[in-house]
């Protein structure tokens, strides 16, 4: 009986293309939602991750720089790391300001010990011609996003006495001499509960569309959370359904090659607007040491994108370690560092940190 089923599943690979390659990271990548019976059972201990700071200096490290995303640039220099502050004007560069640019090399060459001094972040000038006149109540950049030699970023704003988010397109140089917006490309991304500074906060580049994230996808303020969905040149496509999930959501991931992404999931416990019910992924998989004596929550959840929608993956989050203080540290920037784990970045909230997160990824 045995040999059978293993016959079957062999002629089954060979069948149906790509099917080999989810046999293979089946156990992570079963997409599903908490309260499913197929979710696994709770594990008996949720491990805490460790956040590994990592010093920087110049303009970027003080608080004004409110970093609000990260994006990778694949450069043929190598990999260049973006880091978006919330207001670009704060910085000298182009006519609308500047982001902040680090190389990969510099990042792995002081994690790997080869280099001990703080990290310099450069600067990239920003030309948006126009933004400002047509986003009323402008509140500041909040995601970024890289397709190839176009960017995008999210906005929030407050035109009156309801937010509203947009989204818009650009060139970005290879040689970062510039970052050039294009307000022809503005979209509008209307939130989806009325709650004051909360808007799309994520944006995801997904084979040949983008998908924005809103900030708040609780059950008691958010019953029918959607993602966005646009083409590359900014049309809008039909939206997807995305999972109820508690707390906010900050930055995300881009994808791999299995469809799957990863989520900042973080709760001051002060921001009683978000309504939180008992959270159900805590429920089912337990939570971490640290977590358990606080009501600060910092972690990572992980999504994938399925013929149904975005879907949560039956694994428990990654829990980072909390300060033992109670300090919230508010991750606003996501990526995957190669294999090697993910790097985060705060806004101002405790102070601006980059850290990082050591973990196996595939």
């Amino acid at each position: 009986m045995k040999k059978n089923i293993f016959l079957l599943i062999v002629l089954l690979t060979l069948m149906v293309p790509g099917l080999s390659g989810c046999l293979r990271s089946a156990p992570t990548t079963t997409s599903t939602q908490p309260g499913d019976d197929s979710m696994t059972p709770v594990p008996e201990k949720i491990v805490e991750h460790e956040v590994v700071l990592i010093p920087l200096e110049g303009k970027v490290a003080g608080a004004s720089s409110e970093l609000s995303g990260l994006a990778w640039l694949e450069s043929g220099n190598g990999n260049i790391l973006l880091l978006l502050p919330q207001y670009p004007q704060r910085f000298t560069g182009g006519e609308d300001g500047a982001i902040f640019s680090l190389r990969e090399e510099e990042i792995l060459a002081w994690l790997d010990g080869r280099n001990t001094q703080p990290l310099i972040p450069q600067l990239v000038p920003m030309y948006a011609p126009g933004l400002l006149d047509i986003v009323q109540g402008f509140e500041g950049f909040e995601s970024i996003a890289v397709k190839d030699d176009r960017i995008y970023l999210t906005i929030e704003a407050k035109p009156g006495a309801d937010m509203m988010g947009y989204v818009i397109s650009g060139i970005i140089a290879e040689d970062l001499g510039e970052i050039r917006l294009d307000v022809n490309t503005l979209a509008e991304l209307k939130p989806q509960a009325n709650l004051s500074n909360m808007t799309d906060e994520a944006i995801v580049a997904a084979g040949g569309s983008l998908v924005t994230l809103y900030e708040a996808n609780g059950e008691n303020i958010n019953p029918n959370p959607v993602a966005h969905r646009f083409s590359l040149d900014l049309q809008p496509q039909p939206d997807l359904a995305f999972p109820a999930l508690e707390y906010r959501v900050t930055d995300a991931t881009s994808v791999d090659k299995y469809g799957r992404f990863w989520v900042i999931n973080y709760f001051f416990p002060e921001d009683t607007k978000l309504k939180p019910i008992p959270d159900p992924l805590a429920a089912l998989y337990g939570e971490g040491e640290t977590h358990q004596a606080q009501e600060v929550v910092e972690r990572l959840v992980e999504f994938q994108f399925t013929e149904s929608g975005i879907q949560m993956v039956d694994q428990p989050p990654v829990y980072l370690k909390l300060l033992p203080d109670g300090t919230a540290r508010n991750w606003e920037g996501l990526v995957r560092l190669a294999d090697r784990g993910f790097l985060l970045v705060t806004d101002k909230y405790p102070e601006t940190l980059l850290g990082f997160i050591e973990m196996a990824l595939p």
